[in-house]
C-alpha cells in the first residue's frame, strides 16, 4: 500500500468509525463500499482497507449475500464486559485513592457539572464521553499497571460495543450524575480502600442492572444475572 492510499484508509477509517460511534451507521446498516468511497472523495481501495480494519475491531461484520454491515450490540458480551469493569475499575479506583489529590477532585467535579448540563439538553454520545473523562480522574493513578491495562481493555471494549447505556435508558444518566458526587465526596472525606471499592463497583453494576431491566422477559430469560455489590 503506497503512503497516500494508508493517508486515506487512515482518513477513511476515523471518518467511519465516528459514523458508527454517533449513530449515523446503526445496528444493521449496510455499508456499500462503493457509496462509501463516493461520500469520502476515496477510491474503493482504502475504504475497503478501512471496513476490514473496522471488521477486525468488531465494528463490522459480513454476512453473506448481504455484504458489510454495522455490527449490532451483543447482549451477553456487554453484560460479561461490564462486570469485569465492575471488578477492575473498583480495584483501581480504591488503589487510586491515596493519590488523588484536590485538583483531581476538582477536575473530576467539574467533568460531573458538564454531565448534569447535559442531562438539559441529552447528548449520550456527548454524555458518555464525559463519563469516561470522569471516571478516568478516578482511576488512572492506580499503581498497578496490570489492574489499569484491563481497565483501559474493559472501556476499549465497551466503545466497539457502542454499549452507551444511556442511550437505552436515559434515565440512569441522573442517577449516575448523583453517583460520582457521592465517590467524589467518599475520595474526599478519606474513605477507606474496601469503601471506595465497593461503592465504585456499586455504581458500575447499577448501570448494568439498567440495561438489563429494560429487556424483554425473553432475552432476561437467555442472560445471567448481574452480580449485586
Amino acid at each position: 500500500m503506497s503512503p497516500e492510499t494508508a493517508s486515506k484508509s487512515e482518513r477513511a477509517y476515523a471518518a467511519i468509525k465516528e459514523k458508527i460511534l454517533g449513530g449515523g451507521y446503526t445496528p444493521g446498516y449496510r455499508l456499500v463500499l462503493a457509496k462509501l468511497a463516493e461520500d469520502l472523495g476515496f477510491s474503493v481501495v482504502p475504504v475497503r482497507e478501512a471496513v476490514r480494519r473496522l471488521e477486525a475491531e468488531g465494528f463490522i461484520t459480513f454476512e453473506r449475500n448481504v455484504g458489510a454491515t454495522v455490527a449490532g450490540i451483543d447482549p451477553t458480551e456487554y453484560l460479561y464486559t461490564m462486570q469485569t469493569l465492575s471488578i477492575v475499575e473498583g480495584a483501581a479506583t480504591a488503589l487510586s485513592a491515596p493519590l488523588i489529590g484536590p485538583e483531581d477532585i476538582a477536575r473530576a467535579r467539574g467533568v460531573n457539572a458538564a454531565m448534569r448540563e447535559c442531562l438539559e439538553h441529552f447528548d449520550p454520545v456527548r454524555f458518555t464521553a464525559l463519563n469516561l473523562e470522569f471516571h478516568s480522574v478516578l482511576f488512572e493513578n492506580c499503581p498497578n499497571p496490570h489492574i489499569l491495562d484491563m481497565v483501559h481493555r474493559g472501556w476499549n471494549r465497551l466503545q466497539a460495543l457502542r454499549s452507551s447505556t444511556f442511550n437505552y435508558v436515559p434515565g440512569r444518566a441522573k442517577e449516575s450524575v448523583a453517583e460520582h458526587e457521592a465517590l467524589l465526596k467518599l475520595l474526599e472525606n478519606g474513605a477507606d480502600a474496601d469503601t471506595v471499592e465497593r461503592a465504585a463497583r456499586a455504581h458500575r453494576a447499577a448501570t448494568l442492572d439498567a440495561y438489563l431491566a429494560r429487556g424483554t422477559p425473553e432475552q432476561q430469560a437467555r442472560m445471567p444475572l448481574s452480580p449485586t455489590y
